[in-house]
This record gives C-alpha cells, sequence and structure tokens, in this order.
C-alpha cells in the first residue's frame, strides 16, 4: 500500500482553533467506499482527498462523513495550503484541481490563499413556513441557490440568536440552509451562518462554497464587487470576496494543526 499522508487544517482562519476543520488526504487513488469510510472516521465537516495528476494539477473530491458533496470551500483552500506548505507545489504555481464542479484554481498572496470558483445563480423561492419555524426566525426573502436555501435575516443579532430545531429540520426536505444579514462590524460586509443536518453537519463553522451564491446576492445590494465577509459560528471565519461575471473569488488563510500517516489498509 502506498504511504497516505494525513494533515488536519483549520480553513478560513488565522487562529489555531478557529476557521473550519478538514483532513487533506494525500496520497493514492482511493475506492469510493474507502473515502467514505475515512472521513466518517475523522467526522468533520468535509475531509479532502487529493490525486496528482500533473505539475501543480490535482483531482480533488470532498466527502462529508455521509456523502461526497460537489463542492466544497474550505476543503480546497485546505487542500491547496497543505500543497504549497510540504513543497509539493512552488509558492509562485497556481494550482489547477479538477473536481466535481470543473476546474477550481488557487493562487498565493502572501498568507492569503485566493481560489477562483464558479458563481450559483439565485431563484425565486416560496420557502413553507415549516423552515423559518425550525430555524426559530422570520426571513426577510427566501432564495434557491442551486440545491440549497438562502434566507435573508434584517440584522446581525437575529441571526446571532438563531437556536435550530435540528430533527425538526431535518424531517423537511432539504441539502443546506445558508442564513445571511448585514454585519454590524464596520470592517465586514455582511455575516452568515449554515445548517445542513441533512448531511450530517448541523451547523458548519465556515462554508466557502456559499459564498458562490452570498457573493453576488450582496453585491447586488450593497453596489460593490469587492467584498468582505464572516460567517458566525461558534469558531467562525473571515474571507475577502470579489465577485467577476460568472465566477467568484474567495480568499482566506490556514494553519496546519497535525500531520501523520493512515497505517491501516484502507476499507474496501
Amino acid at each position: 500500500m502506498s504511504n497516505i499522508r494525513l494533515f488536519h487544517v483549520n480553513a478560513f482562519s488565522q487562529q489555531p482553533l478557529g476557521g473550519n476543520p478538514a483532513v487533506v488526504v494525500l496520497g493514492a487513488a482511493l475506492p469510493d467506499a474507502s473515502q467514505l469510510a475515512m472521513a466518517a472516521e475523522f467526522n468533520l465537516s468535509e475531509t479532502a482527498f487529493l490525486v496528482q495528476l500533473g505539475r501543480a494539477h490535482y483531482q480533488l473530491r470532498w466527502f462529508t462523513p455521509k456523502v461526497e458533496v460537489d463542492l466544497c470551500g474550505h476543503g480546497t483552500l485546505a487542500a491547496a495550503h497543505v500543497l504549497w506548505q510540504t513543497g509539493a507545489v512552488a509558492a509562485h504555481e497556481t494550482i489547477r484541481f479538477e473536481t466535481r464542479s470543473g476546474e477550481l484554481l488557487a493562487q498565493r498572496e502572501d498568507e492569503w490563499i485566493w481560489l477562483d470558483f464558479p458563481r450559483i445563480t439565485l431563484a425565486p423561492l416560496t420557502l413553507d413556513l415549516a423552515y423559518a419555524a425550525a430555524l426559530g426566525c422570520q426571513p426577510r426573502q427566501t432564495l434557491a441557490a442551486g440545491a440549497k436555501f438562502l434566507l435573508e435575516l434584517a440584522s446581525e443579532e437575529e441571526l446571532r440568536a438563531l437556536s435550530p430545531d435540528f430533527p425538526a429540520l431535518r424531517a423537511l426536505p432539504g441539502r443546506g440552509v445558508m442564513v445571511t444579514a448585514p454585519s454590524s462590524r464596520a470592517d465586514d460586509d455582511f455575516v452568515s451562518r449554515y445548517f445542513a443536518p441533512w448531511v450530517g453537519v448541523d451547523e458548519d463553522p465556515v462554508t466557502g462554497s456559499n459564498h458562490c451564491a452570498l457573493v453576488p446576492f450582496w453585491a447586488e445590494r450593497l453596489g460593490k464587487r469587492q467584498l468582505r465577509a464572516r460567517q458566525i459560528s461558534a469558531r467562525g471565519g473571515e474571507l475577502r470576496l470579489e465577485l467577476q461575471e460568472a465566477r467568484v473569488l474567495m480568499a482566506g488563510q490556514a494553519v496546519t494543526l497535525w500531520q501523520g500517516e493512515w497505517l491501516l489498509p484502507p476499507a474496501s
């Protein structure tokens, strides 16, 4: 069995115990069942699996403890951080990731890592009042963001106060609910939280992929294409953002807490 290297990275944070944790698995291609079993073992919101395809060119897949996902911001940020940290990719090189959401790019700018992601189109949505009841809020409006729901609240204070009824939420059809509001801080443009009990993640600490929808949402309302945001989960995380037509650029920092090696044969 080829060596399988593991890295525990906190993404979208400058602090060792902040942001969103992900395990990055670097090594040989593994069967789907093995990747899912390993993600369940690590029990984080996502585990990222990397397989080298060429120079600064990698296949990247992401798994929650229950399912494979199409797009994951913090897992991509963590993967890029590991490749530069280990010297697998030179600091000046752009990394190309082949994913279920097409080709994604990562570039370094000092301590920040910029990701180039696809924009998610928003559509009007009349959402059953049971969702707002389970979340404990009264949204200003509700929208569809791909398979997820986007709810706008009036204030950051209302967003912070949310204490969802996760069994009630899980009983409803869904994939994930992002809830957003204007920031109460002058340094940030907007804040958000994300709930996805349907895929085994009650509340995700920092969700990069959601900003593919949140950036166009707030860019239109605020009349600006460069934004700063904060996800106000218990761990929290900050993002620098830019809207570019059909793409969204997002930047964050990352910290590696530990690294090691998978010793046992992967489950088949």
